[in-house]
């Protein structure tokens, strides 16, 4: 099973420059974020090679956090080359996430 990427002030830029990407803002204590946990590895394995699904865990990177605004976790962020395209505050289920992926790809 393809695992997201875990994104990092290093990395982040490079990651959503290209193409589409879901990145899931979060951290550990978060109960609703530990609840889609598996949504967001299914959906790595699903889209890999099409989209990048991601995560950023806010108490590590709060940088990155505070850059996108992120006041409530979880958060996901769907970038399309490198511009924020949607965002989905709080849980949601694996077919609406799929649903704004697939429309962003054909986008």
């Amino acid at each position: 099973m393809a695992k997201y990427k875990e994104l990092t002030s290093a990395n982040i830029d490079a990651v959503i420059s290209e193409g589409v990407s879901l990145v899931d803002f979060w951290a550990p204590w978060c109960g609703p974020c530990r609840m889609i946990a598996p949504v967001i590895e299914e959906l790595a394995a699903e889209y890999e090679g099409r989209a990048n699904i991601c995560k950023v865990n806010t108490d590590e990177e709060q940088e990155i956090a505070a850059r996108y605004g992120i006041r409530s976790i979880p958060t996901l962020i769907f970038f399309k080359n490198g511009e924020i395209v949607d965002q989905v505050v709080g849980a949601a289920s694996k077919q609406a996430f799929a649903q704004k992926l697939e429309a962003h790809l054909k986008a």
